[in-house]
């Protein structure tokens, strides 16, 4: 019980592995082929959004400039996403091969479409809705954009100078907390 092993047992521990780092090495292994796929399947979804987005550049082409309802890009988070707005985006299904156009609004998430194709009418139609509703808004009230435009640089620089009152404002307390720092340091006492 408490001597020694006999040799030829401890000449087969040292030979074969225990069991539990066995298992060990083999969970390992199964884990780095686990996440090699996830990558691989995260790489074929930002794959085939990069295809939509090419897909896309005629028809944003022929958006006028001065129309800034569409802010056009990829995010590479979690779950890759190609932006069409701020509203609207196209996601892989589950099966990585199924696109679906998707729309936020505050009543939840709506699916516009859903395809294994690459949806170009179906973001077509979205782009053309809201052109059109840009322009309803537009021809109601022709002074909007005037307004918005004016509304809009006074806020930012209203934004910006309280920005720069608040630095300036720290910094002076942070100032004067030195200066008492100082002097309760070099004080005799």
């Amino acid at each position: 019980m408490w001597g020694r092993k006999p040799k030829n047992a401890a000449a087969a521990d040292a030979q074969s592995p225990s069991q539990l780092k066995e298992a060990i090495h083999q969970a390992r292994v199964e884990a780095a082929e686990r996440t090699n796929v996830i990558i691989d399947l995260r790489d074929a979804e930002l794959a085939r959004l990069e295809l939509l987005n090419e897909a896309l550049n005629p028809l944003f082409a022929e958006v006028p400039p001065e129309v800034d309802l569409f802010d056009r890009g990829i995010s590479r988070g979690e779950t890759p996403r190609l932006w069409i707005d701020a509203l609207a985006h196209v996601a892989m299904g589950r099966d990585k091969r199924l696109y679906r156009f998707l729309h936020d609004s505050r009543m939840g998430r709506r699916v516009l479409a859903e395809s294994y194709e690459i949806p170009v009418q179906a973001v077509t139609t979205y782009v053309a809705r809201r052109l059109v509703e840009r322009q309803r808004v537009l021809e109601a009230d022709p002074d909007l954009l005037a307004r918005m435009s004016n509304k809009m640089a006074r806020h930012y620089r209203w934004r910006r100078r309280r920005r720069t009152l608040a630095v300036l404002a720290i910094g002076f307390v942070a100032g004067v907390a030195a200066l008492f720092a100082l002097a309760a340091v070099l004080s005799p006492g």
